[in-house]
């Protein structure tokens, strides 16, 4: 049998040189615990960014597909206003009956045509009489009026539209100022 080793002593088969103190063995445990603490912190970060960058590519898609329709739906509105203009210039009295079916085939076009755009979400801003606002009016000219405070809208060029919150295009009009 072989005789049980002290405790204290290192085995007799390590070279001299390779055996370490116990303060080297404390040094050495506390640069490997700094090391893990710094690769644990490294990984967290890692997962904090990987889930921020999720969270963010995940934002972008909703608003993407919430907005995807912004550039037809600018160009469905010319084709509106061009209804509207076309409506406006024809009157509506004194018609042979080929003109007055014309004048309401054009109504019900332009009629359809703002009901797929409100079906899409699209909302017309039809400000007459409301204060002029930045954000979703341009301002073309100023009109003296002494029925409506400074700052009224007086008249509407062109109806504007904004999908959700973005505008799609502004309200252009005629506001009125102090004689």
């Amino acid at each position: 049998m072989q005789d049980a080793m002290p405790e204290d002593e290192p085995p007799q088969d390590v070279p001299p040189a390779e055996r370490a103190a116990p303060e080297d063995l404390a040094q050495q445990i506390a640069m490997l615990e700094a090391e893990r603490d710094q690769a644990k912190d490294q990984a967290l970060r890692a997962l904090a960014e990987a889930e921020n960058t999720r969270r963010r590519v995940e934002r972008e898609r909703a608003e993407a597909l919430k907005y995807a329709n912004v550039p037809l739906l600018r160009d469905l509105v010319k084709v509106a206003d061009h209804l509207s203009r076309a409506l406006a210039a024809m009157p509506q009295e004194g018609l042979d009956d080929k003109a007055r079916a014309f004048r309401e085939g054009v109504a019900l076009t332009e009629r359809e045509l703002h009901s797929v755009l409100e079906k899409h979400r699209a909302e017309r801003i039809d400000p007459l009489g409301q204060p002029l606002d930045p954000n979703l009016h341009e301002a073309v000219f100023e009109v003296p009026d002494a029925e409506h405070p400074p700052g009224t809208i007086v008249q509407v060029l062109e109806t504007g539209w904004k999908l959700h919150d973005r505008l799609i295009r502004p309200a252009r009009v005629a506001v009125a100022r102090a004689p």
